[in-house]
């Protein structure tokens, strides 16, 4: 297909009341005849991923993209004109859960793929081989980040088989209740990166003196790692800065551990692996107004592929899934698990009023630049990630991942922190797609990062991997 013989504007759905500009539109352009554009015209210039009136919405009617309700209008809307956050707010959704009442058929299992990772002595699959530097509390934070300094990759070279030495560092780990809901979800998350089968070895640092005790995040985890030569335990190695003797003596100290580490750790040997033992973090940041039409659809036929082969596909950002949640519990295996969905939602509410907030201000600016005008409209595309399956679990922030197929995680929208949660939960690879840019990672799972359009992975093509933009520009994937 040519880029000529592309539609200029694509009308998702014959109940949807606006067409998606696939390119920018001037004044006065005249849309091809196609459904819901006979002889319209743009009233005004449209940006690509923008939304054009395809007929008269009335002030307080509901606009319609997906087939599905994205707001409401704020005054009356004439065909050809600009559809946005001039003319549209959310407003409130009366929604249907139904609970498990569309659950898709299991689909027919797929065989036959591999992909080249690396097995853990326990059977675990790992796609990447790292040594870790967890720090229990900030401020061991700088400390773990200078013992990571001294293993650069030339420094690594005689161990082709290490990926790196890496920090694993937060901001929190003290001024918290001890054994209190902020310090166990830290230790979640800590012993979901500790354990997780892309780190190699690791070694605990923290100060000494705080609540997030690291003989506290061991006992509680059970934790343990590769014998280490030299050794007499599997148990994590510990090292506290105020025992050591200081931030010199710890640094000095760790790497020397590390050191004994790297051969252990690099005797660890890539091979074929089922691709049914990827276990597949979705989230996307920095979206836009082709993110639900491009990147987002294609990520959940990837997804409903690999639950197919019998794999895990694990979509999150709770706050981002607001307004579209009844696709989500109609497809639910059963109505405990679109129960426990519809719960987290509620606690989303909750928490949000607690500071003057609403989760339906979600839209950032960046997102509203690029097309989305609504968090209900950020939230049907965002669940295009999720794919056909049904859902067949609900998991807490960083909880371990133990069921295969589509599931669910309760994290915060912000993208950093949704992303930590997956990969303490056990994802060994992320796929993140965005429209605007966004160029995150997520040591120590690798990160696809996938652009919704041309213009956007063009200008940015060092930080992105797939061009999802193609289809618009008539490229198949």
């Amino acid at each position: 297909m040519s880029v000529a013989s592309v539609p200029v504007v694509l009308h998702l759905h014959s109940e949807d009341n606006v067409v998606v500009a696939t390119r920018q539109l001037p004044r006065d352009f005249s849309l091809p005849e196609t459904n819901g554009t006979q002889g319209l015209k743009t009233r005004e210039p449209i940006e690509l991923g923008h939304k054009i009136a395809v007929r008269k919405i009335d002030t307080g009617s509901p606009i319609r993209k997906f087939g599905q309700t994205i707001g409401f209008a704020t005054r009356e809307i004439q065909p050809g004109d600009w559809v946005h956050t001039h003319n549209v707010e959310a407003g409130q959704l009366s929604l249907d859960y139904a609970f498990a009442s569309e659950v898709p058929p299991d689909p027919t299992p797929l065989t036959g793929r591999t992909f080249m990772g690396y097995r853990r002595p326990d059977g675990r699959a790992a796609t990447r081989n790292y040594i870790g530097i967890v720090s229990t509390v900030n401020c061991s934070a700088a400390t773990s980040k200078m013992v990571a300094q001294r293993f650069e990759r030339s420094l690594l070279e005689q161990f082709p088989n290490v990926d790196g030495v890496i920090p694993l560092t937060h901001q929190a780990g003290c001024a918290m209740q001890l054994g209190g809901p902020d310090h166990m979800q830290l230790n979640r998350v800590l012993s979901g990166y500790a354990r997780h089968a892309n780190i190699g070895a690791y070694i605990l640092i923290g100060l000494g003196c705080e609540t997030g005790q690291a003989s506290f995040l061991a006992e509680k985890n059970d934790l343990h790692q590769i014998q280490i030569p030299g050794q007499k335990s599997d148990l994590p190695l510990i090292l506290n800065m105020q025992e050591v003797g200081g931030i010199a003596k710890t640094v000095r100290r760790a790497a020397d551990i590390i050191k004994e580490m790297l051969p252990e750790v690099n005797n660890a040997q890539r091979v074929p692996i089922p691709v049914s033992e990827i276990n597949l973090g979705l989230n996307c940041g920095g979206s836009d107004g082709n993110s639900g039409i491009t990147a987002n659809p294609a990520l959940g036929i990837a997804g409903d592929m690999l639950v197919a082969y019998g794999g895990a596909s694990v979509l999150a950002e709770t706050p981002e899934i607001y307004g579209g949640e009844h696709l989500l519990t109609r497809r639910a295996k059963t109505k405990a698990i679109g129960e426990k969905l519809v719960e987290r939602i509620k606690w989303w509410e909750k928490y949000t009023s607690m500071f003057g907030a609403e989760i339906n201000n979600n839209p950032s600016v960046g997102n509203k630049k690029g097309g989305l005008t609504t968090i209900y409209e950020k939230s049907l595309g965002a669940i295009a990630k999720g794919g056909q399956s049904a859902l067949s679990a609900v998991y807490d922030y960083a909880e371990p991942i133990s069921q295969k197929g589509f599931c669910f995680m309760d994290t915060p929208g912000y993208d950093p922190v949704s992303v930590t949660g997956l990969v303490a939960g056990g994802c060994n690879v992320v796929v993140f797609t965005t429209g605007r840019g966004s160029c995150l990672g997520s040591k120590p799972a690798p990160t696809i990062k996938v652009a919704t359009n041309t213009p956007m992975y063009e200008r940015m093509i060092d930080d992105m991997d797939l061009n999802s933009g193609k289809v618009l520009d008539g490229t198949p994937l």
